[in-house]
Protein backbone atom coordinates (compact mmCIF):
# COMPACT_ATOMS: atom_id res chain seq x y z
CA UNK A 1 0.00 0.00 0.00
CA UNK A 2 1.32 3.43 -0.94
CA UNK A 3 1.48 5.97 1.88
CA UNK A 4 1.56 9.73 1.25
CA UNK A 5 3.80 11.94 3.28
CA UNK A 6 2.24 14.75 5.33
CA UNK A 7 3.35 17.37 2.77
CA UNK A 8 1.96 15.37 -0.12
CA UNK A 9 -1.35 14.99 1.76
CA UNK A 10 -1.64 18.74 2.34
CA UNK A 11 -0.80 19.50 -1.29
CA UNK A 12 -3.49 17.12 -2.46
CA UNK A 13 -6.00 18.79 -0.16
CA UNK A 14 -5.16 22.22 -1.53
CA UNK A 15 -5.53 20.93 -5.11
CA UNK A 16 -8.90 19.37 -4.29
CA UNK A 17 -10.15 22.58 -2.65
CA UNK A 18 -9.04 24.64 -5.68
CA UNK A 19 -10.71 22.24 -8.09
CA UNK A 20 -13.91 22.33 -6.02
CA UNK A 21 -13.91 26.15 -6.10
CA UNK A 22 -13.58 26.13 -9.89
CA UNK A 23 -16.45 23.64 -10.22
CA UNK A 24 -18.69 25.67 -7.89
CA UNK A 25 -17.94 28.88 -9.76
CA UNK A 26 -18.76 27.20 -13.06
CA UNK A 27 -22.04 25.84 -11.74
CA UNK A 28 -22.99 29.20 -10.29
CA UNK A 29 -22.41 30.82 -13.66
CA UNK A 30 -24.68 28.30 -15.36
CA UNK A 31 -27.46 28.47 -12.79
CA UNK A 32 -27.66 32.30 -12.78
CA UNK A 33 -27.80 33.46 -16.43
CA UNK A 34 -28.00 37.16 -17.18
CA UNK A 35 -31.57 38.42 -16.93
CA UNK A 36 -33.21 38.95 -20.33
CA UNK A 37 -34.00 42.56 -21.28
CA UNK A 38 -37.69 43.36 -21.57
CA UNK A 39 -40.14 46.25 -21.58
CA UNK A 40 -43.90 46.48 -21.01
CA UNK A 41 -46.00 48.86 -23.09
CA UNK A 42 -49.74 49.56 -22.99
CA UNK A 43 -51.08 50.40 -26.46
CA UNK A 44 -54.42 51.85 -27.54
CA UNK A 45 -53.36 52.26 -31.16
CA UNK A 46 -54.95 49.60 -33.41
CA UNK A 47 -53.07 46.32 -33.02
CA UNK A 48 -52.86 45.78 -36.79
CA UNK A 49 -50.84 49.01 -37.09
CA UNK A 50 -48.86 49.04 -33.84
CA UNK A 51 -47.84 45.40 -33.56
CA UNK A 52 -45.53 45.40 -36.64
CA UNK A 53 -43.74 48.50 -35.29
CA UNK A 54 -43.14 46.86 -31.92
CA UNK A 55 -42.09 43.58 -33.55
CA UNK A 56 -39.47 45.48 -35.55
CA UNK A 57 -38.13 47.05 -32.36
CA UNK A 58 -37.98 43.68 -30.64
CA UNK A 59 -36.05 42.18 -33.54
CA UNK A 60 -33.65 45.12 -33.94
CA UNK A 61 -32.96 45.72 -30.24
CA UNK A 62 -33.07 42.21 -28.82
CA UNK A 63 -35.44 43.47 -26.11
CA UNK A 64 -38.56 41.42 -25.36
CA UNK A 65 -41.59 43.69 -25.82
CA UNK A 66 -44.60 42.69 -23.73
CA UNK A 67 -47.68 44.46 -25.08
CA UNK A 68 -51.12 45.02 -23.58
CA UNK A 69 -53.64 46.20 -26.18
CA UNK A 70 -56.92 47.99 -25.55
CA UNK A 71 -60.27 46.76 -26.86
CA UNK A 72 -61.89 48.29 -29.94
CA UNK A 73 -64.88 49.53 -27.96
CA UNK A 74 -62.98 51.21 -25.11
CA UNK A 75 -59.99 52.55 -27.06
CA UNK A 76 -57.61 54.55 -24.82
CA UNK A 77 -60.22 54.82 -22.05
CA UNK A 78 -59.74 51.28 -20.75
CA UNK A 79 -55.95 51.41 -20.56
CA UNK A 80 -55.92 54.92 -19.12
CA UNK A 81 -58.20 53.73 -16.31
CA UNK A 82 -55.96 50.71 -15.78
CA UNK A 83 -52.87 52.93 -15.50
CA UNK A 84 -54.64 55.08 -12.92
CA UNK A 85 -55.61 51.97 -10.95
CA UNK A 86 -52.00 50.72 -11.05
CA UNK A 87 -50.45 54.10 -10.20
CA UNK A 88 -49.13 52.97 -6.81
CA UNK A 89 -47.74 49.72 -8.22
CA UNK A 90 -47.03 50.30 -11.94
CA UNK A 91 -46.65 47.32 -14.23
CA UNK A 92 -46.12 49.17 -17.51
CA UNK A 93 -43.09 51.19 -18.59
CA UNK A 94 -44.59 53.05 -21.58
CA UNK A 95 -48.03 54.18 -22.72
CA UNK A 96 -48.72 54.57 -26.45
CA UNK A 97 -52.07 56.32 -26.80
CA UNK A 98 -53.96 56.75 -30.06
CA UNK A 99 -55.36 60.13 -28.98
CA UNK A 100 -54.13 63.01 -26.80
CA UNK A 101 -56.74 63.70 -24.14
CA UNK A 102 -56.43 60.57 -21.98
CA UNK A 103 -52.66 61.05 -21.81
CA UNK A 104 -53.12 64.53 -20.40
CA UNK A 105 -55.56 63.16 -17.82
CA UNK A 106 -52.85 60.69 -16.77
CA UNK A 107 -50.34 63.52 -16.42
CA UNK A 108 -52.70 65.52 -14.22
CA UNK A 109 -53.17 62.47 -11.99
CA UNK A 110 -49.45 61.86 -11.53
CA UNK A 111 -49.24 58.63 -13.53
CA UNK A 112 -46.54 59.84 -15.96
CA UNK A 113 -42.85 60.70 -15.61
CA UNK A 114 -41.05 63.35 -17.68
CA UNK A 115 -38.79 62.21 -20.49
CA UNK A 116 -37.88 64.69 -23.28
CA UNK A 117 -36.55 62.26 -25.88
CA UNK A 118 -33.79 63.53 -28.17
CA UNK A 119 -35.86 62.16 -31.07
CA UNK A 120 -38.58 64.71 -30.33
CA UNK A 121 -36.39 67.36 -31.93
CA UNK A 122 -38.10 68.67 -35.06
CA UNK A 123 -41.62 67.79 -33.94
CA UNK A 124 -43.60 71.06 -33.60
CA UNK A 125 -43.82 72.33 -30.03
CA UNK A 126 -47.63 72.23 -30.09
CA UNK A 127 -47.37 68.43 -30.13
CA UNK A 128 -44.99 68.23 -27.14
CA UNK A 129 -45.47 68.78 -23.45
CA UNK A 130 -43.13 71.64 -22.39
CA UNK A 131 -42.27 69.62 -19.27
CA UNK A 132 -41.55 66.46 -21.25
CA UNK A 133 -44.39 64.30 -19.93
CA UNK A 134 -45.67 63.36 -23.41
CA UNK A 135 -44.71 63.70 -27.05
CA UNK A 136 -46.97 63.44 -30.08
CA UNK A 137 -46.14 61.66 -33.32
CA UNK A 138 -47.90 60.33 -36.44
CA UNK A 139 -51.30 62.02 -36.45
CA UNK A 140 -54.74 61.04 -37.70
CA UNK A 141 -57.70 63.22 -38.58
CA UNK A 142 -61.35 63.06 -37.69
CA UNK A 143 -63.16 63.03 -41.04
CA UNK A 144 -66.54 62.53 -42.68
CA UNK A 145 -66.92 59.29 -44.62
CA UNK A 146 -69.70 58.94 -47.20
CA UNK A 147 -71.01 56.28 -49.57
CA UNK A 148 -70.30 57.28 -53.18
CA UNK A 149 -73.20 55.18 -54.48
CA UNK A 150 -75.69 57.10 -52.36
CA UNK A 151 -74.08 60.55 -52.20
CA UNK A 152 -72.62 62.55 -55.07
CA UNK A 153 -69.28 64.23 -54.30
CA UNK A 154 -70.78 67.68 -54.80
CA UNK A 155 -73.55 66.84 -52.30
CA UNK A 156 -71.27 65.41 -49.62
CA UNK A 157 -71.25 67.24 -46.26
CA UNK A 158 -68.32 69.67 -45.95
CA UNK A 159 -68.72 70.45 -42.26
CA UNK A 160 -69.67 68.43 -39.23
CA UNK A 161 -72.47 70.96 -38.74
CA UNK A 162 -73.97 69.90 -42.08
CA UNK A 163 -74.81 66.58 -40.46
CA UNK A 164 -77.56 68.28 -38.42
CA UNK A 165 -79.43 69.20 -41.62
CA UNK A 166 -82.76 67.31 -41.92
CA UNK A 167 -81.63 65.93 -45.32
CA UNK A 168 -79.31 63.59 -43.35
CA UNK A 169 -81.93 62.47 -40.82
CA UNK A 170 -81.35 58.86 -39.79
CA UNK A 171 -78.49 58.51 -42.30
CA UNK A 172 -75.45 59.46 -40.18
CA UNK A 173 -73.44 57.35 -37.74
CA UNK A 174 -70.82 58.00 -35.09
CA UNK A 175 -68.98 55.87 -32.54
CA UNK A 176 -69.87 55.98 -28.86
CA UNK A 177 -68.63 59.42 -27.74
CA UNK A 178 -67.57 58.15 -24.32
CA UNK A 179 -64.56 56.28 -25.71
CA UNK A 180 -61.51 56.55 -27.94
CA UNK A 181 -61.01 59.16 -30.64
CA UNK A 182 -64.69 60.11 -30.58
CA UNK A 183 -64.34 61.18 -26.94
CA UNK A 184 -61.35 63.27 -28.04
CA UNK A 185 -63.50 64.84 -30.77
CA UNK A 186 -66.17 65.69 -28.20
CA UNK A 187 -63.63 67.26 -25.83
CA UNK A 188 -62.07 69.22 -28.70
CA UNK A 189 -65.42 70.64 -29.81
CA UNK A 190 -66.29 71.81 -26.31
CA UNK A 191 -62.84 73.40 -25.94
CA UNK A 192 -63.17 75.27 -29.25
CA UNK A 193 -66.90 76.05 -29.41
CA UNK A 194 -67.76 76.52 -25.75
CA UNK A 195 -70.55 74.78 -23.89
CA UNK A 196 -73.54 76.50 -25.49
CA UNK A 197 -72.56 75.90 -29.13
CA UNK A 198 -71.32 72.37 -28.49
CA UNK A 199 -74.48 71.47 -26.57
CA UNK A 200 -76.55 72.81 -29.45
CA UNK A 201 -74.61 70.71 -31.97
CA UNK A 202 -75.10 67.44 -30.10
CA UNK A 203 -78.72 68.26 -29.33
CA UNK A 204 -79.36 68.74 -33.05
CA UNK A 205 -77.49 65.51 -33.90
CA UNK A 206 -79.79 63.62 -31.56
CA UNK A 207 -82.87 65.28 -33.07
CA UNK A 208 -81.59 64.26 -36.50
CA UNK A 209 -81.52 60.61 -35.33
CA UNK A 210 -77.76 60.06 -35.45
CA UNK A 211 -76.88 56.36 -35.05
CA UNK A 212 -74.50 55.64 -32.14
CA UNK A 213 -72.48 52.47 -32.79
CA UNK A 214 -69.69 50.68 -30.87
CA UNK A 215 -66.64 51.87 -32.84
CA UNK A 216 -65.27 53.92 -35.73
CA UNK A 217 -64.77 50.82 -37.85
CA UNK A 218 -68.47 50.00 -37.48
CA UNK A 219 -69.31 53.51 -38.73
CA UNK A 220 -67.13 52.87 -41.76
CA UNK A 221 -68.66 49.45 -42.44
CA UNK A 222 -72.25 50.72 -42.23
CA UNK A 223 -71.44 53.50 -44.70
CA UNK A 224 -69.55 51.13 -47.01
CA UNK A 225 -72.56 48.78 -47.09
CA UNK A 226 -74.88 51.68 -47.83
CA UNK A 227 -76.87 51.25 -44.62
CA UNK A 228 -75.92 54.84 -43.79
CA UNK A 229 -75.04 57.66 -46.14
CA UNK A 230 -72.33 59.25 -44.02
CA UNK A 231 -70.56 59.17 -40.68
CA UNK A 232 -67.85 60.59 -38.46
CA UNK A 233 -64.75 58.43 -38.17
CA UNK A 234 -60.94 58.44 -38.46
CA UNK A 235 -58.68 58.60 -41.51
CA UNK A 236 -57.17 55.15 -40.90
CA UNK A 237 -60.60 53.50 -40.81
CA UNK A 238 -61.66 55.14 -44.07
CA UNK A 239 -58.38 54.30 -45.78
CA UNK A 240 -58.82 50.59 -45.07
CA UNK A 241 -62.09 50.73 -47.02
CA UNK A 242 -60.58 52.80 -49.84
CA UNK A 243 -57.70 50.33 -50.21
CA UNK A 244 -60.28 47.51 -50.37
CA UNK A 245 -62.07 49.33 -53.23
CA UNK A 246 -65.23 49.78 -51.19
CA UNK A 247 -67.61 52.56 -52.32
CA UNK A 248 -66.52 55.25 -49.85
CA UNK A 249 -64.76 58.60 -49.91
CA UNK A 250 -63.73 61.03 -47.20
CA UNK A 251 -64.05 64.75 -46.56
CA UNK A 252 -61.62 66.64 -44.33
CA UNK A 253 -64.25 68.83 -42.68
CA UNK A 254 -64.48 72.52 -41.86
CA UNK A 255 -61.53 73.73 -43.93
CA UNK A 256 -63.26 77.11 -44.04
CA UNK A 257 -64.33 77.00 -40.40
CA UNK A 258 -63.02 75.54 -37.17
CA UNK A 259 -60.72 73.10 -38.97
CA UNK A 260 -60.36 69.34 -38.70
CA UNK A 261 -59.40 67.78 -35.34
CA UNK A 262 -55.83 66.49 -35.60
CA UNK A 263 -55.05 63.55 -33.32
CA UNK A 264 -51.39 62.72 -32.80
CA UNK A 265 -50.40 59.48 -31.18
CA UNK A 266 -48.84 60.21 -27.80
CA UNK A 267 -46.10 58.30 -26.04
CA UNK A 268 -45.21 58.67 -22.37
CA UNK A 269 -42.99 57.14 -19.70
CA UNK A 270 -44.89 55.68 -16.75
CA UNK A 271 -44.00 57.10 -13.34
CA UNK A 272 -42.38 54.43 -11.19
CA UNK A 273 -42.40 51.86 -13.97
CA UNK A 274 -40.19 48.82 -13.29
CA UNK A 275 -37.86 49.27 -16.30
CA UNK A 276 -37.43 53.03 -16.93
CA UNK A 277 -34.21 52.70 -18.95
CA UNK A 278 -35.80 50.25 -21.37
CA UNK A 279 -38.89 52.47 -21.46
CA UNK A 280 -36.83 55.48 -22.54
CA UNK A 281 -35.14 53.49 -25.31
CA UNK A 282 -38.49 52.30 -26.65
CA UNK A 283 -39.82 55.89 -26.60
CA UNK A 284 -36.76 57.02 -28.58
CA UNK A 285 -37.56 54.39 -31.19
CA UNK A 286 -41.25 55.30 -31.47
CA UNK A 287 -40.37 58.98 -31.95
CA UNK A 288 -37.93 58.30 -34.78
CA UNK A 289 -38.64 59.55 -38.32
CA UNK A 290 -38.36 55.94 -39.49
CA UNK A 291 -41.36 54.87 -37.40
CA UNK A 292 -43.35 57.83 -38.75
CA UNK A 293 -42.41 56.74 -42.26
CA UNK A 294 -43.62 53.20 -41.58
CA UNK A 295 -46.94 54.41 -40.16
CA UNK A 296 -47.42 56.80 -43.08
CA UNK A 297 -46.85 54.08 -45.67
CA UNK A 298 -48.97 51.47 -43.88
CA UNK A 299 -52.76 51.27 -44.09
CA UNK A 300 -52.80 53.49 -40.99
CA UNK A 301 -51.90 56.41 -43.32
CA UNK A 302 -50.81 58.49 -40.37
CA UNK A 303 -49.53 62.01 -41.02
CA UNK A 304 -45.86 62.48 -40.02
CA UNK A 305 -45.00 65.29 -37.63
CA UNK A 306 -41.27 65.18 -38.33
CA UNK A 307 -40.37 67.51 -41.21
CA UNK A 308 -39.09 65.79 -44.31
CA UNK A 309 -41.01 62.53 -43.88
CA UNK A 310 -43.22 61.86 -46.92
CA UNK A 311 -46.99 62.05 -46.29
CA UNK A 312 -49.16 58.95 -46.79
CA UNK A 313 -51.07 58.18 -49.95
CA UNK A 314 -54.74 59.19 -49.98
CA UNK A 315 -54.04 62.01 -47.48
CA UNK A 316 -52.58 65.49 -47.76
CA UNK A 317 -49.44 66.69 -46.00
CA UNK A 318 -49.78 68.42 -42.65
CA UNK A 319 -49.10 71.83 -44.20
CA UNK A 320 -51.86 71.55 -46.82
CA UNK A 321 -55.05 71.61 -44.73
CA UNK A 322 -56.44 73.57 -41.80
CA UNK A 323 -56.17 71.69 -38.50
CA UNK A 324 -58.31 72.71 -35.56
CA UNK A 325 -56.47 75.13 -33.29
CA UNK A 326 -56.78 73.30 -30.00
CA UNK A 327 -55.44 73.54 -26.47
CA UNK A 328 -55.10 69.83 -25.63
CA UNK A 329 -54.78 70.65 -21.94
CA UNK A 330 -58.06 72.57 -21.92
CA UNK A 331 -59.77 69.70 -23.71
CA UNK A 332 -58.45 67.18 -21.20
CA UNK A 333 -59.33 69.31 -18.19
CA UNK A 334 -63.08 69.05 -18.83
CA UNK A 335 -63.15 65.58 -20.43
CA UNK A 336 -65.29 63.85 -17.81
CA UNK A 337 -67.74 66.73 -17.60
CA UNK A 338 -68.30 67.05 -21.35
CA UNK A 339 -68.55 63.29 -21.75
CA UNK A 340 -71.42 63.27 -19.24
CA UNK A 341 -73.06 66.22 -21.00
CA UNK A 342 -72.98 64.47 -24.39
CA UNK A 343 -74.14 61.20 -22.84
CA UNK A 344 -77.24 63.07 -21.62
CA UNK A 345 -77.76 65.04 -24.83
CA UNK A 346 -77.59 61.90 -26.98
CA UNK A 347 -79.54 59.92 -24.36
CA UNK A 348 -77.09 57.05 -24.21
Amino acid sequence: MIRLSRGETQLGSFLNIGLLAVVIAGCAGKSAPQRAREVVIYVSQDRVFSEPILSDYERESGVKVNVVFDTEETKSTGLANRLLAEKNNPRADVFWSNEPVRTLVLKENGALAPYPSPNSQGIPDVFKDPEGYWTGFSARLRVIVYNVNRVKPEDAPRSIFDLTNPKWRGEVGMADPRFGSTSFHVAALYAVLGEARADDFFRKLHANEVKIVPSNSVVRDLVARGELKAGLTDTDDVNVAIEANLPVAMVIPDSNGIGAPLMPNMVSLIAGGPRPDEGRKLIDYLLSPEVERKLAQSQAVQIPLHPGVAPPRNLPALQSFKPMTLDYGKAAEHLQDVTRRVEALLRL
